[in-house]
């Protein structure tokens, strides 16, 4: 298995620790399948760890010492990699897209995070969190459009996203807001900026209605592919799981609107609720 390229450790804390894992495994003689086997994980894991494409946790960090003769370092280290602005559910997948080279994203039920607008990320936060004080949201919102800032690059990453009709027609934030956010949404798919299709309620039954599907392609490392729930989220990295989720999404792109369809709903809707008449 090729190793990664060589990381800045200046670049984050999770870029050094995975610096210093790869020096320590090679040091060691050991290739990824073989400290992979040490840890009952695989050496994509190991490999992905050394990428900074997934988190070390300190169960990890502990077995790493052991293996690799490190004394205690990873484990006093991995806490400050750790660190992150993002519910502990999601910070891992946040930190993954973050390095992505290509998005792939059906949402089910509301805009996607990297294509939300303020106002609609303040009342989806608000909807999950109706308790929460206002700092707390403001910290929440503050972070996600951190996150939109990688569509700052003209080019990188890839986003292709499927959205459901029935996140568009529900009226999160009110009319106003709404109609804010498709028109961003429809700006940036004007601007080629991202893929955007729209999985009408005519195409009936599919393969992804359980919930949503993030698939993320990296430049060093195994693709990933995140699933989410209320409170909850999993990265997957098993390679025969991630090529059926892979034909997962494009079955749900068949079944879509074309772009250009797609566009062209997306701004109608925009206008309905800017004119408070929508259907």
């Amino acid at each position: 298995m090729p190793g990664p390229k060589d990381l800045d450790p200046s670049s984050s804390p999770r870029a050094l620790l995975g610096a210093e894992l790869r020096h320590a495994r090679e040091k060691a003689g050991l290739s990824q399948e073989d400290l992979g086997n040490r840890l009952f994980v695989s050496g994509t894991f190991i490999g992905q760890m050394e990428a900074g494409t997934r988190r070390m946790q300190p169960e990890y960090a502990r077995l790493l010492d052991e293996a690799l003769g490190t004394g205690d370092f990873f484990q006093r280290n991995c806490g400050a990699a750790a660190k992150s602005r993002y519910p502990e559910h999601f910070a891992e997948a946040a930190e993954a897209e973050a390095i992505a080279t290509a998005i792939r994203h059906y949402a089910p039920m509301l805009i996607p995070g990297l294509l939300q607008t303020a106002a609609y990320a303040r009342a989806v936060n608000r909807a999950f969190a109706p308790t929460a004080p206002e700092e707390t949201i403001d910290e929440w919102v503050d972070g996600r459009m951190e996150r939109t800032r990688l569509l700052g690059d003209p080019t990188k990453p890839l986003l292709w996203a499927v959205l459901d009709e029935a996140a568009l027609r529900r009226e999160t934030g009110g009319r106003v807001v709404m109609a804010e956010a498709l028109h961003h949404v429809a700006d940036l798919a004007r601007r080629s900026r991202v893929i955007v299709q729209v999985l009408p309620f005519s195409a009936g039954a599919h393969k992804s209605m359980d919930g949503s599907l993030k698939l993320m392609d990296f430049e060093d490392a195994p693709p990933l592919a995140y699933f989410e729930g209320p409170g909850t989220g999993r990265l997957e990295d098993d390679p025969a799981t991630v090529v059926q989720l892979r034909f997962t999404f494009e079955l749900l792109t068949a079944s879509a609107l074309s772009p250009e369809k797609s566009l062209a709903l997306i701004e109608t809707l925009a206008q309905d609720y800017a004119h408070e008449e929508l259907p």
